[in-house]
């Protein structure tokens, strides 16, 4: 490497060459490193997207972590950072269904395995080009055990804890009410909906009394409701019984569209402060009425039904006017059919209505034979019955995670969102985690085909076939030839990268679990301590017994310098790689961090980028004239009070910094970094050391000379985390650096 800094910063000559450097030397993985490098210290990469190139969110969250990876390491530790992508299930489909419409190409109309086959190449290319782009940001993980969530032994890890939860009476398969989304013809969880406002009518609807009494007629209940087009499903109506209607309990109403009788139900679910205090129950249709059909089963004799397609369109049972109607057109035509049982004008009302979050298609709630995880009840007693290793337990899968985080074995950075975690839990309900899509993980459970061809001796033993089998590998029939099919739904995205930190370290090395399990820092955006985060703690101490991390680190979401989300549409977005290679990654570094604290959304700007490339150049400058100015001197350095106070200084800002990175303040230690460099060394130190570097006084030159190399030698240290390139470089330049020596493995 040449030993002379060029007379201009030029980033670009620079970044490659140094990132080769460190790949070379072998360091990035911790089995490489020194032997003062020996207690562990671990970071699992959250995941990204393999549907497409990075945005200016991760090269936060790499900044992030490879700042903590950096400093560790040079506290020595053994560091490992363990880099992968994820499949990202749903997220990755809808991306490539988007590039098949602009080929002109139906998603629908291809062959199961020909899609499957097709998105794996589109996603294993996407994270080849992701690799390429974290080096690009200065990520010095572990490429040697770098993992994806469809690695063949990540899916065993994954298919083996459904297994073990299966057989622990966690997982079942039931006919429960989900919300589906009539565009991407899949179900989604709770958290992948969102909420928008939107402007309906609330219409008042008349339900006669089956049997009036004579002269009255006032004998009906009014009903408040949107969904007029759903009253087809109508089995029931539910009042308070502090309602005025609650006179009506018992009694049988005449259902407007159908003419059929359903019954008057008595419940205190019905919301007195909304519409009427009646509501109509349509249980395939709506969640809440799914409830009361299941807490009214004795009272109803009208078993439930669908009037809504999978594809957004009423079906047959709703009648002959309504049948092949999409729900906007239906709703339309049911209120004209309605129009003598409505008692006044429809009223203007906005609501939140649940959207898909991927298209803001209206969320039908579907009632459909899908695969649960119970998340609030304890495992069966004898959890012996699991047929794969793992803890033993009697709490729930909330339970396990709750205790953790009370006990502080798991901490919050920034605290706050401790808070935030634990109301979540309060509420949590069972999980829907089948989904149909192609792109995924299918589900191990295998369906026995109907017809048996019984094995000569079992002519007798058919009874005893099982229907389904859950197997990580296809099973046999113990009495029968006949195959079984395996299930054609996958796990929720969320199912499998739940499991990431000890799938990961189970499926790298022998030894890496027993090593680096558990982890030390999960750094991740607090949009998804819900999707991912509180899964990856029930899962870990679920399946081993321990936590998976200690600490959680949450950063915000970036936004641009109008406090704005980017967006295509705002035309707000910064490319990381493209800025990065204007103005160097060290600059684009800096500019995320300074500014940024854990669990607030950092502001970012290119005007802002540009300052810190400003701050590269005056490194640079300083640090050439430093060693430009630089030669051996015979004379004995004899340090002034002034050097002193200078070094004093220098390990004062040196310990502030310390001290803010050890409490994950790299906000407040850049800054210090920062300000130390410029304002101290380069405005105070090395202008004052001017007039003495080349003095006739050779043992005061010396001095000056040997104070400037010290601290810059010690500044290139403590600004390494943030700037590693520039630093890297430099030290490469310094006097003291022997040959081979690399900055990022050098003692803090």
């Amino acid at each position: 490497m040449n030993k002379e800094l060029s007379s201009q910063y030029d980033s670009k000559q620079i970044e490659d060459n140094i990132y080769k450097l460190w790949e070379d030397s072998g360091f990035f993985n911790p089995d490489n490193l020194p032997a003062r490098h020996k207690k562990p210290f671990t970071i699992i990469m959250p995941p990204p997207n393999a549907n497409g190139s990075l945005h200016i969110g991760h090269a936060l969250f790499v900044t992030l972590e490879d700042i903590m990876i950096r400093y560790q390491r040079m506290q020595g530790k053994k560091t490992l950072w363990l880099p992968g992508a994820d499949h990202a299930g749903i997220e990755t489909q809808v991306v490539y269904n988007k590039k098949l419409e602009k080929e002109g190409r139906s998603f629908w109309e291809m062959p199961r395995e020909q899609l499957y086959n097709e998105i794996k190449d589109f996603t294993l290319a996407n994270k080849k080009y992701m690799e390429g782009q974290l080096k690009k940001l200065g990520a010095s993980c572990d490429w040697s055990r770098e993992k994806f969530t469809l690695d063949e032994n990540i899916k065993q890890v994954v298919n083996e804890t459904f297994e073990k939860l299966y057989n622990d009476g966690l997982v079942y398969r039931a006919e429960k009410p989900v919300n589906w989304c009539t565009k991407h013809q899949t179900t989604l969880s709770d958290l992948e909906i969102k909420y928008e406002e939107r402007a309906d009518k609330l219409y008042y609807i008349k339900y006669q009394v089956a049997a009036p009494t004579q002269g009255r007629s006032d004998d009906y209940v009014v009903v408040a409701t949107t969904r007029p087009e759903t009253i087809p499903a109508d089995i029931a109506i539910a009042v308070h019984p502090k309602s005025k209607w609650a006179k009506f309990i018992g009694k049988k109403l005449i259902n407007p569209l159908t003419k059929k009788e359903i019954p008057v139900l008595a419940d205190m679910i019905v919301d007195l402060t909304f519409g009427t205090g009646a509501l109509k129950i349509t249980p395939f249709h709506d969640p809440v009425d799914f409830l009361v059909w299941i807490n009214h089963k004795n009272e109803i004799n009208i078993p439930p039904f669908s009037v809504i397609n999978q594809y957004g369109k009423m079906t047959a049972e709703a009648g002959p006017e309504l049948a092949g109607l999409k729900v906007k057109e239906a709703r339309e035509k049911s209120v004209e059919l309605l129009r003598a049982d409505l008692v006044k004008e429809p009223e203007d009302y906005k609501h939140q209505v649940s959207v898909c979050y991927k298209c803001s298609t209206a969320i039908e709630p579907r009632v459909m034979m899908q695969w649960f995880v119970k998340m609030t009840e304890s495992p069966k007693s004898s959890s012996q019955t699991s047929k794969v290793k793992g803890q033993m337990s009697t709490k729930s899968l909330r339970d396990l995670a709750v205790d953790a985080v009370k006990s502080k074995k798991i901490k919050f950075i920034p605290a706050r969102f401790e808070k935030v975690f634990m109301h979540w839990m309060k509420n949590l309900r069972d999980w829907n985690i089948s989904r149909q899509i192609v792109w995924g993980i299918q589900i191990p459970a295998w369906y026995h085909k109907p017809k048996c061809i019984p094995r000569p001796g079992h002519e007798n033993d058919i009874s005893k076939c099982e229907e389904m089998i859950i197997s990580t590998s296809e099973p046999k029939c113990k009495y029968c030839d006949a195959k079984f099919i395996q299930e054609t739904d996958v796990f929720d995205t969320w199912f499998s990268s739940g499991q990431w930190p000890y799938a990961t370290l189970m499926t790298t090395k022998p030894n890496d679990f027993k090593t680096y399990y558990p982890t030390d820092v999960m750094e991740t955006g607090w949009d998804i301590l819900f999707f991912w985060v509180a899964r990856m703690i029930m899962f870990g101490l679920y399946r081993t017994g321990k936590i998976p991390f200690k600490d959680v680190y949450l950063h915000g979401l970036v936004r641009d310098k109008e406090r704005q989300k980017m967006s295509k549409s705002k035309n707000n977005v910064i490319n990381p790689l493209e800025v990065a290679d204007m103005y160097g990654t060290d600059a684009v570094r800096m500019a995320l961090i300074i500014g940024s604290t854990a669990g607030n959304d950092p502001i970012i700007s290119e005007d802002k980028i540009r300052g810190y490339r400003n701050f590269a150049t005056k490194i640079w400058n300083a640090s050439r004239f430093v060693l430009m100015n630089y030669k051996k001197i015979d004379a004995k350095p004899k340090l002034t009070s002034a050097d002193k106070k200078n070094i004093k200084d220098l390990e004062s800002a040196k310990k502030k910094i310390t001290k803010y990175l050890d409490k994950y303040d790299f906000n407040h230690a850049a800054e210090t970094a920062y300000h130390y460099f410029w304002h101290t060394f380069a405005d105070k130190v090395i202008e004052e050391s001017k007039s003495r570097i080349n003095s006739e006084n050779s043992a005061d030159a010396a001095a000056a000379q040997e104070t400037l190399i010290k601290i810059l030698g010690e500044s290139m240290k403590f600004l390494h985390p943030f700037m590693p390139f520039i630093t890297e470089q430099i030290f490469q330049m310094l006097p003291m650096t022997k040959e081979g020596s690399l900055l990022m493995i050098e003692k803090w």
